[in-house]
């Protein structure tokens, strides 16, 4: 027990008196739920109504009462700051300053609200100025936001000491918080709203108040997607449509890029528009370390030209690169691409909530009625008050001398005023007579704010013409408050007063869409996106090895060359296969025993032309005693009428073709799929694409050809057999090649012999049979020029690549072979080497521009090579040197 030292007979409570005893663990969730409402509503969430945070609200009205308007001079930045942190804001300086500036940031805001006048930063993330550097004022757009203000359209609330009144909400003509978004971390939720173009926000709006029964998905006829300041693409859709539609999606956005061809044939990426909230600087400098790592490829030099006229960055490609390719790149791996991740979170009535597009439109309706409607009542109370004092110059002036005496006779003014208020006066003015429904010789007396107005009303005033002033003034102000009662009397015109103004908003501050919006987009990227779609050259050996190799490392030399090494091959391995393609194809592989995998020519291991390649059983599920024997490119398994109308033709070793469509092969399956059912003993030789119309031509290893049309086979199912295509001599004899012929008049039939020899012939030489016939003779074959080997369809354009079983490759143009008879020996193709076969022929498509500008004649062997027929004889041909 504790005594007061002056006054003893005091008692104090002792300290274990003053303590209260609670449970910590319910204090400490008290405490926090305070503590995380006060952020969700004081600090971190929009309004849905004026789509302000607290602290962009007091910015503003601090400007407002500063009187900083459009049309007025700059004051510094620390003055406003200073008058916020001192009247409404307790917080730091900076926040107060930063969201200043961020208004002022035309990058950050689709339209600003405060008009800045210094640094205020740059995209590229540069610190604005410090505040007693930088001066602002409002803009034209906040000044609609404060519109109305001192007009008794919102409730102002006590400031943080009770000493002022702030804004609880502004009134807002803008929808600002579709227009400008918003973003916001509060505890335990979070809020991420996009900017969207104000004439498209405006326009859904008017389209909510005449129709209140509309659905956000007829909402997103007018608001389309969101519009950034920064511009940039919105790249696909799915991601827009559940933001407006929910509140939450993810927007993909692509920065806007072109690409440039320089004179001298390079390229360049040109970089116009960034996606929203990049850091530019910070981009850049990402991409360099990317381009030191080894990480991104094909970029030479990156410039930043961008000033104040715009935005411009520029990549140069190196000259082997393709843009496209690099640009994928860039979008995939830095910030040319992003997404915005929207969470439309906002307060409602104090309390946050999820909002999709239709809601933030209505409940800024709902809010722009009750602004609509207190103006309509204070406009109303203050034109009335105005009316009850002009009532009472009307009544005075009509009774002018008695008014007079009683003011002079009067001793005081408030003795002048008593009397004016018990006078009694008969009105005669016909206007205040019929307004009031005043009866003559009824009296009038004046109230005690008439009287005042009378005693201060100047002398002037008495003038006639002053005194019609105030008749015509009256009358005026009369049908003003007949429109006003009405429009309080009617919701339908309230509506039609929130659309005119937002129409007049519309007109004075919309303009066109930033962003633009590619439908088409995917929002993801595809693994061809990130590889050019390159010629290039499939080759598999017959050990198996595959591998992917450009069409440019093999260069064109002319008949009877050397040949370039094709692919370092094992022992007695060599290349069996060569398939021209793009990237972008798909592959079918059809191997021997009759099945079909699928590949992406991009899967394919790349390789130089000497590289052994990878084994094939490493990329397809293929049984190791299986072996792929033939291949087509096809560019999509997409398009059904395409797959409907397009045809596979099988052919075995042993004669059997069948035929079956596409579309039987158009659904990829890992473990593959079976394509033919072959018999015992045979295998399959070859594959071909067709048309359902095209002419078939095979050949055997004794020399005949046979050429029949393709509708002689009917379509059958992928387990079928097929039927005889050629009639073989013997056990020992066999199909070597199959080909199609679609346009008689510029193909023709190459045929290449074991040990070298060739020729072209006319498509016309070989007449058309059934088939399941033995054919014709096709080729000459003698112990010189060893049996028949490969059997190609080629026009004067394409390229040969011949390849021996050493793996040496000769590419030469086809136009160097002239057209000679069906039954002739031909000539030389390709020099042998001792006990060395031809392995393999291929053809590539050549370039039509390049083989008209090379206006070559036509080549045939040295003369020791000619062959004894004398359709062979010619001139002597020029040979390139070995590689």
């Amino acid at each position: 027990m504790q005594t007061d030292d002056k006054n003893p007979e005091n008692i104090l409570p002792s300290s274990e008196d003053r303590i209260i005893q609670i449970n910590i663990e319910d204090q400490m969730k008290t405490a926090y739920i305070d503590y995380s409402m006060s952020v969700i509503v004081s600090r971190a969430l929009p309004d849905v109504r004026d789509g302000l945070k607290p602290v962009h609200r007091r910015v503003l009205y601090s400007m407002h009462e500063l009187g900083l308007a459009s049309n007025k001079s700059h004051k510094k930045s620390a003055r406003i700051v200073g008058e916020c942190l001192g009247k409404y804001h307790p917080h730091g300086d900076s926040s107060v300053y930063d969201t200043m500036v961020r208004l002022a940031q035309d990058w950050s805001m689709r339209h600003t609200s405060v008009d800045g006048q210094g640094n205020f930063g740059s995209v590229d993330g540069d610190s604005p100025a410090a505040m007693r550097y930088t001066e602002a004022r409002l803009t034209k757009y906040a000044e609609e936001l404060l519109a109305d203000l001192e007009k008794d359209t919102i409730d102002f609330v006590p400031n943080f000491d009770d000493s002022l009144e702030e804004p609880s909400v502004l009134p807002a003509k803008i929808p600002n918080l579709l227009v400008n978004g918003a973003s916001g971390i509060a505890v335990g939720m979070a809020t991420n709203m996009a900017p969207h173009n104000l004439g498209e926000v405006i326009d859904g709006t008017i389209a909510y108040i005449d129709n209140k029964e509309i659905t956000a998905l007829e909402i997103i006829k007018h608001i389309k997607a969101p519009d950034f300041p920064t511009g940039s693409t919105i790249y696909g859709y799915e991601g827009v449509r559940d933001a407006l539609l929910t509140g939450r999606g993810r927007v993909v956005q692509r920065a806007k890029a072109e690409i440039e061809v320089l004179p001298n044939g390079r390229e360049r990426i040109v970089v116009t528009e960034i996606p929203y909230l990049v850091n530019k600087a910070d981009m850049l400098v990402r991409t360099a370390e990317l381009i030191n790592e080894k990480k991104m490829d094909g970029i030479s030099d990156i410039r930043d030209e961008s000033d104040r006229t715009g935005m411009r960055v520029v990549y140069e490609i190196k000259r082997d690169a393709s843009a496209n390719v690099v640009l994928n790149h860039l979008y995939s791996h830095t910030a040319l691409q992003t997404s915005f991740s929207v969470n439309n979170i906002g307060l409602v009535n104090g309390k946050p909530q999820q909002l999709n597009v239709l809601d933030l439109i209505r409940y800024f309706v709902e809010h722009r009625h009750i602004v609509v409607t207190r103006r309509t009542q204070y406009e109303l109370k203050e034109a009335l008050k105005r009316a009850h004092l002009l009532e009472g110059f009307l009544v005075a002036l009509d009774d002018l001398d008695e008014v007079i005496a009683l003011i002079r006779a009067a001793r005081t003014p408030d003795e002048a005023k008593e009397n004016l208020m018990l006078k009694d006066f008969f009105p005669k003015e016909s206007i205040v007579l019929e307004v009031m429904k005043i009866v003559a010789m009824e009296t009038y007396k004046l109230s005690d704010a008439q009287a005042k107005a009378i005693l201060e009303m100047r002398l002037q005033r008495l003038t006639g013409l002053e005194r019609e002033k105030i008749r015509n003034e009256y009358a005026e102000l009369m049908r003003n408050i007949a429109d006003l009662r009405s429009i309080l009397d009617s919701e339908p015109m309230r509506m039609e007063i929130i659309k005119n103004e937002l129409t007049e908003i519309k007109n004075k501050f919309a303009n066109p869409r930033r962003s633009l919006i590619d439908y088409a987009g995917g929002g993801a990227f595809r693994m061809e996106d990130m590889i050019a779609d390159e010629d290039v050259i499939i080759t598999v050996s017959h050990a198996g090895y595959i591998k992917r190799t450009l069409l440019s490392e093999y260069k064109i030399q002319n008949r009877g060359g050397r040949g370039v090494m094709g692919g370092a091959t094992r022992n007695e391995d060599f290349i069996e296969h060569i398939l021209p393609a793009t990237n972008h194809n798909y592959l079918l592989f059809f191997t021997q025993l009759g099945r079909c995998f699928w590949l992406r020519a991009y899967e394919i291991p790349e390789g130089a032309k000497t590289a052994k390649g990878r084994a094939i059983q490493n990329l397809i599920n293929m049984p190791p005693e299986d072996k792929v024997r033939a291949f087509i490119t096809v560019k999509n398994l997409e398009d059904v009428e395409y797959l409907n109308s397009t045809f596979i033709i099988f052919c075995t070793q042993k004669g059997t073709i069948k035929k079956t469509t596409l579309e039987a092969f158009s659904r990829p399956r890992a473990n593959g799929i079976a394509a033919i059912n072959i018999n015992e003993g045979d295998q399959l030789l070859d594959v071909k694409l067709t048309t359902g119309t095209s002419h078939v031509l095979l050949a055997v290893r004794s020399g005949r050809a046979i050429h029949f049309k393709e509708e002689k086979v009917r379509p059958m199912g992928r387990s079928a057999t097929g039927v005889n295509g050629i009639d073989l001599d013997d056990e020992t004899d066999e199909v070597i090649g199959m080909i199609t012929i679609e346009d008689h008049q510029n193909q023709s039939i190459l045929v290449v012999s074991e040990k070298g020899y060739g020729k072209r012939t006319s498509a016309e030489d070989y007449r058309i049979t059934n088939r399941g016939g033995k054919g014709v003779r096709t080729l000459n074959i003698t112990e010189k020029t060893g049996a028949l080997v490969a059997l190609k369809s080629v026009v004067d354009t394409d390229n040969l690549l011949i390849i021996r079983k050493d793996g040496v490759v000769l590419r030469t143009d086809v136009a160097s072979l002239r057209i000679m008879g069906r039954a002739t020996q031909g000539v030389k193709l390709i020099r042998l080497g001792e006990n060395d076969e031809i392995a393999s022929v291929a053809v590539v498509l050549g370039d039509e521009d390049d083989f008209a500008d090379k206006n070559a004649e036509l080549l045939i062997q040295d003369s020791q090579d000619a062959p004894d027929t004398q359709e062979t004889q010619g001139a002597p041909s020029a040979e390139l040197p070995a590689e």
